[in-house]
């Protein structure tokens, strides 16, 4: 199947995602830097669930880079992300509504991991429809980002329960990780376009 519709419908669902939860921005009761003060938790929050959807954008479009059709696994696998994507504004908004408590930042943090766990197990679909010897299985390589997440999530949700702000901090941690330029595909891709030979799926 055409990889075109699975990149469409994706772009929107975490277009709605972003729409929705800048919906739940609410405006200060005041026209006075006190009151945008009172507000800038709720920004926060705002901004890093953004950052987190922006990135889980980004690494979508550049794993589908090396995918040039789908099969029936892989749309379940992505949708199963997209689950756990959408459940965003509902997780940012708990735990920004409860001022960061220690059930909704920990919520929070579960559903981060859980959708690092559908981003895996959809570039894990991908690889194995490829072979271990395909193009995406070259291009992650070792994927120290990805077995470290979920690690430092676990932690951010432990330490929720003993002091919310430092599993926010981990949270952040993993993001600021993300947001450092990982570019293993567009090199894989740039190398092998200057080598002459196309990246494809073997399958295709």
């Amino acid at each position: 199947m055409n990889k075109g519709r699975l990149e469409a419908f994706s772009d929107g669902v975490l277009a709605i995602v972003i729409t929705i939860m800048v919906l739940e921005l609410r405006t200060p009761e005041g026209s006075t830097w006190e009151a945008l003060r009172e507000v800038a938790p709720t920004f926060l929050t705002y901004l890093l669930s953004f950052v987190y959807v922006g990135i889980y954008w980004n690494n979508h479009h550049h794993m589908l880079q090396l995918a040039d059709r789908v099969d029936g696994v892989v749309l379940w696998a992505n949708l199963h992300l997209l689950f756990w994507l959408s459940l965003f504004p509902f997780t940012t908004g708990w735990m920004d509504e409860t001022g960061f408590d220690p059930v909704p930042t920990a919520v929070y943090g579960i559903d981060l991991l859980l959708a690092a766990v559908a981003y895996w197990l959809l570039q894990a679909s991908l690889v194995r429809r490829q072979g271990h010897d395909g193009p995406l299985a070259q291009a992650v390589g070792g994927d120290w980002k990805g077995k470290a997440s979920p690690v430092l999530y676990l932690l951010g949700i432990a330490a929720s329960f003993w002091e919310p702000y430092v599993g926010v901090a981990l949270y952040v941690a993993v993001a600021l990780v993300w947001l450092v330029p990982d570019r293993r595909v567009e090199r894989f891709v740039a190398e092998h376009q200057d080598a002459g030979s196309p990246v494809s799926d073997p399958d295709a």
